[in-house]
């Protein structure tokens, strides 16, 4: 049998696409390409951008809508529309920053702040080598109003509590395991404000596993000062550790998902593809939108290989998954680690 004939669709500048009304979204691409993310980096834009997909759409509560409450549009842009209201939220400490540089792209484009939280979200991972293309669909309608405050999970909330507050948005324990998956390039500004921008794991403008690599090593020391909430001990200078985190990976409920991720980057890819899929449509219905997944760039293959950080080795990981043995890696020679600022 003849394979179907795909027509697309050649926009003004010569570009092609599934549907003639992605074309408007090139020109967002290029303008946030160049002056967003800084000529198309992995960098602290897309860190932010990143985080603020997530802070946007999982203010979404079907069990407060229960109860005859308002709970959320979910990912309706809702958190730029309704800045005032929302980025005081303990939960959305900092993110009024990269509110404040997206503002000005909604403002110039004709395009809602939901669809642009969450293009603007997919083309930044794009930056990121080693990254899933991330599905993007177009069409979701202005945000009417602020969602409400104690939706955003927190560090030191407990994995019960995590977890109960995912699965009332949709989202299984290995759902949430996937899209923690995002802090493989992410840094935090806020947990210790004596050290903005300390990453996560080693490699920060890298989409690999070496997140979950270094959460599960044996923490032994604080890059900055000690005593912050939400913090743990890290197991490298420079690198810093969510108390979720921490504890997500090696809770017995999630720790051999976390596990299954070291060393396995088409899972970690298609994994993180899924439920951002599923997070970016949250309170919206996929059918009434259009998919302009093929505008997102084709992210570059990962770099580097998964390995223990110089001067660590197996004997420092604290197994938790009681199933499956930590597989086996090198250690990266030289000196120990230490990982510098984003």
């Amino acid at each position: 049998m003849l394979a179907a004939i795909v027509r697309k669709a050649t926009c003004a500048d010569g570009r092609t696409t599934a549907n003639a009304a992605c074309c408007a979204l090139f020109p967002i691409l290029d303008d946030i390409q160049e002056n967003l993310f800084d000529g198309g980096e992995c960098g602290e834009e897309v860190h932010e951008s990143l985080r603020l997909t997530f802070h946007d759409a999982i203010a979404f509560s079907p069990a407060l809508t229960r109860q005859g409450k308002f709970g959320g549009g979910g990912a309706d842009g809702s958190i730029i529309t309704f800045s005032d209201i929302e980025t005081p939220f303990h939960a959305n400490g900092g993110i009024d920053e990269i509110v404040d540089a997206q503002k000005p792209f909604v403002a110039k484009h004709n395009i809602s702040a939901g669809d642009f939280i969450q293009f603007a979200g997919a083309v930044g991972v794009s930056n990121c080598p080693g990254a899933p293309r991330l599905q993007f669909l177009l069409g979701r309608p202005p945000a009417k109003q602020a969602s409400p405050d104690l939706l955003i999970p927190e560090p030191f909330d407990s994995v019960t509590k995590i977890l109960a507050r995912f699965a009332d948005a949709g989202f299984s324990p290995a759902e949430v395991v996937a899209l923690l998956a995002s802090h493989t390039v992410a840094a935090a500004d806020h947990v210790d404000e004596t050290i903005p921008g300390t990453p996560f794991d080693s490699t920060p403008s890298v989409f690999d596993s070496q997140f979950f690599i270094e959460t599960q090593l044996r923490g032994t020391l604080f890059p900055g000062t000690s005593g912050n909430q939400g913090e743990a001990l890290s197991p490298l200078r420079g690198e810093i550790r969510l108390q979720s985190d921490g504890d997500l990976a090696r809770d017995p409920r999630t720790a051999c998902e976390w596990q299954s991720f070291v060393n396995n980057q088409s899972k970690l890819q298609s994994a993180f593809k899924s439920a951002m899929a599923k997070l970016a449509t949250l309170g919206q219905n996929p059918r009434s939108l259009i998919d302009c997944s093929d505008v997102i760039p084709v992210p570059k293959p990962v770099t580097g290989r998964a390995h223990f950080p110089a001067g660590l080795n197996r004997n420092n990981v604290d197994q938790a998954c009681r199933a499956t043995p930590f597989p086996t890696l090198p250690t990266d020679p030289g000196p120990v680690t230490s990982v510098p600022p984003v």
